[in-house]
């Protein structure tokens, strides 16, 4: 844009200016009320003075037009300038390019080459790779055969000798049952003896008799109990047993203890049981009751006598299923008690009575020797004063004893020894010891 173009664009501007003056200096001059010659000189100077502040805006604008034309010459040198470095970064692009094609061609063509260099190669690893793995293959084939062989004649020898073994075993167990049916044949012998001992009515009894002495022996001393002893004053009858209870005064009381043993109706019993026989169970049941009740009444009949025996008396059963069955009876128990005054007990059951009369005859021992022992402490009582005095008498002799001791070390032990500084002592202690005689003193 020239200079003339700016000022014909800024001329409308300027005469709006100046006709703004004219105008505002009319309406001054009104306002004071001027003649219209002040106006038109007031007019004639504005006018001047906005031609020469337009010629002053017009020299100004042509300068800023010089400006602006220079600027604009500058700014075609630099665009010039500018185009130059374009092309000639452009031109540098291009080179760039056809390097960077000249690489990538020569680099294809060295992965061309590698390629088939490394295909090469890879085919001689494949080649070498397929021959060892053949050998390896082989080998392993070999081996597997070697070790199958080895483990067959392991399993083999194994087998046989686990075989051997088994047989051997089997032999053993075989002879062993061999022997037990040998023993078995031994022990039916014996359940048959027994059986015939067993049905022997004597027999049973000292079978009965031998098992509750033998659990006397174990549990009471000889002198509590007496065996075969006549309870009952006046009567011959003997009862087996009899465990002596002691009293405060006088004699023991008996309590008399005899073995009963219904084998032939417990066997029946026994036999219906096994055979499932429901009535046959039943009816020997009843027998048993029976029987037991009539042995309670011979028990209580034969060997009771108070004061002489206890109030009641002890049958013994010499087996636990036999004691099993009476014990079950609903109500049996406590009529021989209250009829015939006595106890049913099993090998058991008498064990722990007899206990329980082992821990009386204790008690009662301890009771009579209280007396006695009251009396030592009575004893020890009186006697004690007579200790106390004896004990002050002796610890005032041994006071006076120390009060001399003192006197002789603090006045005899003192003057001798100051006596015997102005002696010279033997350097020799043995010589010493053996004049004064010492070594004899610690030698004894």
């Amino acid at each position: 844009m020239t200079g003339m173009e700016i000022g014909a664009m800024l001329l409308p501007w300027v005469v709006a200016l100046a006709a703004c003056a004219v105008a505002w200096n009319l309406a001054r001059g009104q306002r004071g009320h001027a003649s219209q010659e002040d106006a038109r000189e007031l007019f004639a100077e504005d006018f001047k003075q906005v031609y020469e502040d337009l010629d002053a805006a017009n020299r100004s604008l042509a300068s800023m037009a010089a400006t602006l034309n220079a600027l604009h010459t500058q700014t075609s040198g630099l665009a010039i300038v500018e185009q130059q470095h374009f092309e000639s970064v452009q031109r540098s692009f291009d080179q760039a390019a056809l390097r960077v094609d000249g690489v990538r061609h020569e680099v294809s063509q060295r992965l061309d080459a590698n390629r088939d260099s490394v295909e090469q190669r890879l085919d001689k690893v494949r080649e070498t790779v397929d021959v060892q793995l053949g050998a390896i293959r082989t080998d392993n084939e070999r081996k597997l055969e070697s070790i199958r062989m080895t483990v067959d004649e392991k399993l083999a020898a194994t087998l046989n000798d686990r075989l051997g073994a088994s047989f051997k075993q089997v032999s053993d167990q075989l002879e062993a049952v061999y022997r037990g049916l040998g023993d078995m044949q031994n022990i039916a012998a014996g359940v048959g003896d027994l059986k015939r001992v067993l049905s022997n009515v004597k027999t049973r009894g000292i079978l009965g008799e031998v098992q509750l002495g033998a659990i006397l022996a174990d549990i009471l001393t000889p002198d509590q109990y007496a065996e075969n002893i006549a309870t009952k004053p006046g009567s011959a009858e003997r009862v087996e047993f009899a465990v002596k209870l002691p009293v405060e005064a006088g004699e023991p009381v008996l309590l008399p203890i005899d073995s009963k043993f219904p084998g032939d109706t417990y066997e029946h019993l026994r036999d219906a049981m096994d055979a499932g026989d429901a009535e046959g169970v039943a009816a020997a049941r009843r027998d048993l009751e029976r029987v037991i009740k009539l042995e309670a009444k011979d028990i209580s009949s034969k060997y009771l006598s108070v004061p002489e025996t206890t109030n009641f008396g002890i049958m013994f059963l010499p087996f636990e299923g036999l004691y099993a069955e009476v014990v079950d009876r609903p109500g049996l128990i406590e009529c021989l008690q209250r009829d015939y005054q006595v106890n049913v007990a099993g090998p058991s059951t008498m064990a722990v009575i007899l206990n329980s009369l082992q821990m009386s005859y204790q008690t009662f021992a301890f009771q009579r020797r209280a007396d006695e022992i009251q009396k030592v402490l009575s004893a020890v009582k009186a006697e004690f004063p007579k200790y106390q005095a004896e004990l002050r008498r002796a610890l005032k002799q041994i006071e006076t004893a120390g009060k001399t001791v003192d006197g002789i070390i603090n006045t005899r032990t003192n003057v001798i020894e100051r006596k015997l500084k102005s002696v010279t002592a033997l350097e020799d202690e043995a010589q010493a010891a053996e004049l004064l005689g010492i070594e004899d003193i610690d030698s004894e």
